[in-house]
């Protein structure tokens, strides 16, 4: 997963300023007590960040991929 991915997610869950803010502030214990934002600075790959930020405050399966907006059936 890229970082535009994961922003693009973020925005996609909590729309674009809360979704930076849960990132910078939400402590997550499966990231040994970081936020989404120091693991990623720590290097921790961000499909990590972005499942422990998942299963952290229960997204459900089905909301954590990029929905497909633009195309057409």
């Amino acid at each position: 997963m890229r970082l535009s991915e994961f922003w693009a997610l973020m925005e996609q869950e909590f729309g674009g300023a809360y979704g930076r803010s849960v990132a910078m502030t939400h402590v997550i214990r499966a990231l040994e007590d970081r936020t989404a934002v120091e693991a990623i600075e720590a290097a921790v790959p961000v499909r990590r960040v972005w499942t422990a930020l998942c299963d952290d405050l229960q997204i459900p399966a089905e909301r954590r991929f990029l929905a497909d907006l633009g195309k057409s059936k």
